[in-house]
């Protein structure tokens, strides 16, 4: 199942790498690229988590995403709050949305689920362009504060919380917890048939999941300095789901493997120009095609099996 040994020292390795990456290859572009990516890491394993484990697609994880971030930005700027407050605030408010639908929507079957949360996503969307005198409209929330003026502090400390959060997730999935999701998606009525709460399970890893998703929000909110209703958008739901599908689904450390892989790559093919756009699409239908199990997590087992390490 889980040979701690060699998984701590792949996991030792990874943090190792990342925070001796700027190290190498100093300057504040690679920095900033890096620490995108680490974010959308925190938002590809949330999305995993309840996703993942569950087989229920969220196609509308983008609305916790704005959500932390908007909070972060509202109470920022108009209130004048410290902007580490906004963290916890944020990862409230996100679940707060969580329970607001996925309390209706969970219950769906099939498809409905995935397209009443992108629906809510696209929703929010609209209402902050609809209500631009009070969110900015198309232009959004501006000035706010860093939580660290230097951009290498900031980028250790994205990468702690990735650490902190993919740790966290992963003994959850590991738990009881994580294997009654797991038979969810095997056979929910099944689950249901003996005698467990499968709507409690799922509302309440879908919070968890909005949590992570909106401490993510508020963390890039003040990395960027400002946060626009492009974070609602849906396309920044399908980044999130094909980083995952990417990392391995449902394995929890594949996705931050998947997130941190694809943001390099976009910023790797710029020199390409008109062709870039074409080359990441093939590259992407070339991984889903051949590896449906993604690359990353299959790549690491094939490691682990090379040292001796049983599943």
């Amino acid at each position: 199942m889980f040979n701690k040994p060699v998984d701590l020292f792949g996991a030792a390795a990874f943090i190792a790498f990342m925070a001796v990456l700027p190290l190498i290859f100093p300057g504040n572009y690679l920095i900033g690229v890096l620490t995108v990516s680490v974010i959308y890491g925190i938002w590809a394993v949330s999305w995993d988590f309840m996703s993942g484990l569950t087989g229920r697609e969220n196609f509308g994880h983008s609305l916790f995403i704005g959500v932390g971030a908007y909070t972060a930005g509202f109470l920022n700027t108009t209130l004048g709050v410290n902007g580490w407050w906004s963290l916890p605030a944020a990862m409230v408010m996100a679940v707060l949305f969580a329970l607001l639908m996925g309390l209706p929507t969970l219950r769906l079957k099939g498809p409905y689920f995935a397209l009443a949360m992108l629906s809510g996503a696209v929703i929010m969307q609209r209402l902050m362009l609809i209500f631009w005198e009070q969110t900015g409209g198309e232009e959004g929330i501006n000035g706010l504060t860093p939580l660290i003026r230097n951009q290498l502090g900031f980028y250790y400390f994205a990468l702690g919380v990735l650490v902190v959060t993919t740790a966290l997730l992963m003994w959850l999935a590991r738990s009881n917890w994580g294997l009654i999701l797991r038979a969810i998606r095997g056979d929910e009525a099944t689950c249901q048939a003996a005698g467990i709460n499968v709507t409690y399970y799922k509302i309440a890893s879908l919070m968890i999941s909005a949590a992570f998703a909106g401490a993510g929000g508020a963390m890039y909110a003040h990395y960027q300095l400002q946060v626009s209703p492009q974070l609602f958008a849906v396309v920044t739901s399908i980044t999130i789901i094909t980083m995952v599908y990417v990392g391995g689904m449902a394995t929890i450390y594949g996705p931050v493997g998947g997130a941190i892989l694809l943001v390099l790559l976009t910023e790797l093919l710029r020199n390409f120009g008109e062709w870039r756009l074409m080359i990441y699409s093939c590259t992407l239908i070339g991984i889903l095609f051949f590896l449906p199990n993604g690359l990353i997590a299959p790549t690491w087992r094939r490691v682990r099996a090379s040292l001796g390490a049983k599943e």
